[in-house]
């Protein structure tokens, strides 16, 4: 069933000749129009904070998706204030990564009346997306029971730290969860403090574990009209990342521990230190490979070497195996490296700074970086690309309650009159 603020669509001007869907009518080109989205006429109701429900619905807005982004009065999403760096209203750079596209809304969930808007969005909305603690949005009627009686067409996304059971009570931040998780456990030096990851990894995992089950259910809805509770949370969300150590794991009864930058089950799949101790990423994933990175450093026979012929006697003879290399690659640059060793078909790179990182991807045309307005923090690229429904062109995040006045006089209207144009 269509949500009240999209129009249905009308079969009878779905033309029988799919070529005239193609050119128009005589033949002629079609009127030239912004290209279709993916999400086109879905509205997302955005009740979540700091990151993880933030960039999911972020994401979603990539994808052509009206976002509306509710906030509680006065200081807004938490991450208004973790800075520095702040952009130039006072907003830190933090919040705008992950709340671009999005109309901003402000609700006092405790104020009778606000509280009654915020269940009309829900009831208008085709997805919902929340992070309060299990149980506590029941008091304002905004639990997945309350919701989904008033919109059985709703999608309602719940994101935890540790689920709905006898976790519900432990709050979720990413950092503890890496640490709890056991990701900490594998990161850094062997026999040295473990290490958190150098960017909240945790909600990002979580937030794309979130945008994908809230498109498979909207998907599902689609054949059978019907919503349905989307639950993740942020340790499962990790756990289910740690892919090859888990299973190493699971298969041995064994807990992995740090590594570096090596790899456990492959080698060399490392840094290796170049002229000047600068590091070079070596990612040898074959026999193959192996042979071509001795060709090119000037050493064919370490590929016939029974220590490194194959990729298991290669891991374990690891600590011989970095020597040898690391004697060659000191003649010379990691960038020099690079510049002979990739046309071998050897993957393989300097370590890069973040700017330089965005200097790569400009450079082979990936256009990583989009202006989102004057004076306003430019946004990184989504990195979906899609064919047929481009993702929308980012809009700069939204000021607090930047939209409430025509939002909340369109909540307070006729459930059929359209949302307002997004200006």
């Amino acid at each position: 069933m269509p949500q009240p603020h999209r129009p249905s669509p009308d079969a009878d001007t779905e033309p029988a000749d799919p070529t005239a869907a193609a050119t128009g009518p005589l033949g002629a080109a079609p009127p030239a129009g912004p290209p279709a989205r993916a999400l086109d006429g879905i509205l997302v109701a955005d009740f979540s904070r700091v990151l993880a429900g933030p960039l999911a619905a972020a994401t979603l807005a990539d994808l052509g998706a009206e976002v509306i982004k509710v906030e509680r009065p006065g200081t807004g999403d938490d991450t208004r204030a973790w800075g520095p760096p702040f952009a130039a209203d006072g907003t830190a750079a933090y919040f705008d990564a992950a709340n671009r596209s999005k109309r901003g809304l402000v609700l006092d969930l405790g104020d009778p009346d606000d509280a009654a808007a915020a269940r009309e969005l829900a009831r208008r909305a085709d997805v919902l997306i929340e992070n309060f603690r299990p149980g506590s949005l029941a008091k304002y009627g905004l639990d997945h029971t309350a919701t989904r009686a008033a919109n059985p067409g709703l999608v309602h996304c719940t994101i935890t730290g540790f689920g709905s059971g006898a976790g519900a009570p432990l709050p979720g931040y990413d950092f503890v969860v890496q640490a709890v998780g056991g990701l900490m456990s594998i990161t850094g030096e062997p026999g040295g403090t473990p290490l958190k990851a150098g960017v909240a990894l945790v909600d990002v995992l979580t937030a794309k574990d979130a945008a994908t089950g809230i498109l498979a259910a909207l998907h599902h809805r689609g054949r059978t009209g019907q919503g349905q509770l989307v639950e993740v949370n942020l340790l499962s969300s990790l756990l289910g990342s740690l892919v090859n150590q888990a299973s190493g794991y699971l298969a041995t009864g064994h807990d992995p521990g740090p590594m570096g930058n090596r790899h456990p089950s492959i080698a060399p799949y490392e840094t290796l230190a170049c002229r000047d101790g600068q590091l070079l990423a070596v990612a040898v994933g074959n026999d193959r490979q192996f042979r071509a990175l001795a060709q090119t450093l000037g050493v064919p026979e370490l590929a016939d070497d029974v220590r490194f012929a194959r990729n298991q006697d290669r891991v374990q003879n690891r600590t011989d195996l970095t020597k040898t290399l690391e004697n060659r690659l000191a003649t010379d640059t990691p960038q020099n490296w690079a510049a002979r060793l990739t046309p071998a078909s050897v993957p393989c790179g300097p370590v890069n700074s973040l700017s330089e990182a965005l200097e790569l991807a400009a450079r082979l045309g990936l256009d990583p970086v989009t202006p989102v307005g004057e004076g306003r923090i430019p946004q990184v690229t989504s990195p979906l690309r899609l064919s047929g429904t481009p993702v929308a062109q980012p809009a700069a995040p939204p000021r607090l309650d930047e939209h409430g006045t025509p939002l909340r006089t369109w909540l307070s209207g006729p459930a059929d009159h359209p949302l307002p144009p997004h200006m």
